[in-house]
């Protein structure tokens, strides 16, 4: 087991999610979002779009995709099972319940960074090799809480959570093939992605810029550590990296007017300031949430010249662009609760 990851919770919780990445952002459509035309100036290679369902599983999806298309620019094919690592992730839930006695609520939120410390403890499958059309997330992890208010032996515990799993999700391979090779689920994550390939990054004056803190969101269940710098950099480290041909996960709020899932679009009023100060009071007074992450793998352009970041979404392809949604680049400066780039970007 890799550490007791929800026994210490931050005594600070900035932000709070309520509710499933999939119902959230959902406004009403209005002329000027319908009227937005775009020109790809850039768009990367992807994997096809995914439907995360009624799960909240939306980090996991992005991070995957993140890496997926960062092979696909890089000339590899790989799909990668959303289904592995939210096992793990559950499992380690369920254990931590097991051997401390606690009764703290099992969960399928967290943060894209915490995929990455999945991938390099549990390892991952190809899409392919475990891949679940009928898993339900959330009657999933009902189940487990059900389970795990029983008092059970840690070993009881990991035979009925693997049962449950079997039962919803499906049988988890031991082993990995690919391109004629035969990988154990730890050695093909470390083929995808190397612990330290990918830095988390925030921005946020209430930490020094330069250094790295533990964010106080409440998804951030593993504690992880975010770089912090000037956002206005930020950007511009977003931008190279995509011309530099690496996708970047990111990780913000969309419970604004000018987000349209419809229309695959996400733009500020002109009346929003989208200054370090600003985007700190939003944050401050809950009006930037950690609500949702999506891939971001492109730049484009509007009628008007304005710019937006192409992000590869996982609500499926029932929308006006096809799964994807342009957020316009003050949108992502005011509202990106942080994102996860390739390290040698920074």
């Amino acid at each position: 087991m890799r550490k007791l990851a929800f026994l210490i919770i931050p005594l600070v919780m900035i932000t709070l999610c309520v509710t499933g990445c999939k119902d959230e952002g959902k406004t009403e459509d209005n002329m000027a979002l319908a009227d937005l035309r775009f020109h790809d100036e850039l768009r990367l290679k992807t994997t096809p779009v995914k439907d995360q369902g009624n799960s909240s599983l939306c980090w996991v999806y992005a991070m995957l995709a993140t890496i997926e298309t960062e092979h696909a620019m890089r000339g590899d094919s790989i799909n990668l099972s959303t289904d592995h690592p939210a096992r793990s992730y559950l499992m380690e839930q369920v254990m931590t319940r097991a051997m401390t006695n606690t009764r703290t609520a099992i969960t399928t939120r967290g943060m894209a960074p915490m995929l990455i410390d999945l991938l390099m403890t549990y390892g991952e499958h190809h899409h392919s090799g475990y891949n679940s059309q009928k898993a339900n997330y959330n009657i999933i992890s009902r189940k487990l809480s059900l389970m795990t208010n029983r008092k059970m032996s840690a070993k009881n515990t990991e035979k009925g959570a693997n049962h449950i799993f079997d039962d919803l999700i499906g049988y988890r391979p031991k082993v990995v093939f690919m391109d004629g090779a035969e990988y154990t689920p730890l050695e093909f994550a470390h083929s995808v992605c190397m612990p330290d390939e990918y830095v988390a990054v925030t921005s946020f004056t209430h930490h020094p810029f330069g250094q790295k803190f533990t964010l106080e969101v409440k998804d951030n269940y593993f504690h992880s550590e975010f770089l912090n710098i000037p956002i206005d950099t930020l950007i511009s480290h977003i931008e190279k990296s995509l011309k530099h041909g690496h996708p970047v996960c990111w990780e913000g709020d969309i419970s604004e007017d000018g987000f349209s899932w419809r229309q695959g679009v996400g733009i500020l009023s002109d009346t929003e300031e989208t200054s370090q100060e600003a985007r700190q009071k939003a944050f401050e007074n809950h009006e930037t949430t950690d609500d949702h992450c999506m891939a971001i793998i492109g730049i484009a352009k509007d009628q008007h010249g304005d710019k937006y970041f192409i992000c590869k979404n996982s609500w499926g392809t029932d929308n006006k662009r096809r799964g994807y949604v342009y957020l316009s680049y003050d949108y992502v400066r005011l509202k990106t609760i942080c994102v996860v780039m390739q390290e040698e970007e920074l």
